[in-house]
């Protein structure tokens, strides 16, 4: 080891965002349990090319004991991290092609026959909901309108299968919208987990579609509030694709 300049990260102010990530072109920086680490000193030469990229100035470059900057190993780091990411960006392909298919229950063509009911021409006019953007990768934990909120995290397949979601769930709700079949489950984990910890939040209801790919969002939901730290009211609902709901239990870690 020797004593020498390398970048240090500070994990109060550190939000998890990973803009610093492609600044990074020896790999040495990655997002673990929703905060920047250094990966291995050896990868980290010391010149701080990541620091202007960091939105809360988490970062900063120190002196202090460590590996000698291996350029060789950054760069065969470097690699194996492109290796794996073109191996699960195949596998992805595979599995959307194989849900394509018929392997994925929730993919699985059905026709259904519209409830008379539904599509009698009801009153309301306009959307109970209070706030913009609602998908759930688009909302920023800093967001004002999720103080003290009660939130409504739902599928996104849930507004067209469920004819009462206007009146009977938006109203008063904070609305998050997300698929947790396409999108990656752990920055879901990591945007809640902002959005507990920044905010009081009051309550959650977690609206599931009935497929089994669904299943994983109330799941998210209550890691997330785990990792934060947090205790509040939470309800699962699940909706049929025949618009029907039915409230479940919660499953637990």
């Amino acid at each position: 080891m020797v004593k020498r300049k390398i970048i240090h990260i500070d994990e109060e102010l550190c939000n998890g965002c990973g803009q610093c990530i492609p600044a990074c072109a020896e790999g040495a920086l990655a997002i673990i349990d929703g905060k920047a680490k250094v990966v291995a000193d050896k990868f980290c030469d010391g010149l701080g090319a990541c620091l202007g990229h960091c939105p809360t100035g988490a970062l900063k470059i120190i002196e202090r004991e460590a590996d000698e900057f291996d350029e060789e190993a950054a760069m065969a780091h470097v690699q194996a991290q492109k290796v794996a990411q073109t191996q699960k960006s195949e596998s992805d392909r595979r599995e959307i092609q194989k849900e394509r298919h018929g392997g994925c229950p929730s993919a699985k063509p059905m026709v259904l026959s519209p409830c008379d009911q539904a599509n009698i021409p009801r009153a309301q006019e306009g959307s109970n909901l209070s706030h913009w953007p609602v998908q759930i990768r688009l909302i920023p934990p800093s967001a004002p309108f999720l103080k003290e909120a009660n939130l409504l995290v739902t599928a996104d397949c849930v507004p067209v299968s469920l004819p009462s979601f206007q009146s009977q769930f938006v109203p008063g709700k904070v609305v998050m919208l997300g698929c947790p079949k396409f999108d990656p489950a752990n920055e879901y984990v990591q945007k809640f987990v902002q959005i507990f910890s920044e905010n009081d939040i009051q309550s959650v209801v977690v609206l599931e579609m009935e497929v089994p790919c669904c299943s994983g969002l109330h799941k998210i939901v209550l890691q997330a509030l785990k990792l934060a730290g947090k205790s509040l009211p939470v309800k699962r609902i699940i909706v049929r694709r025949n618009g029907q709901i039915e409230e479940k239990p919660l499953s637990t870690f």
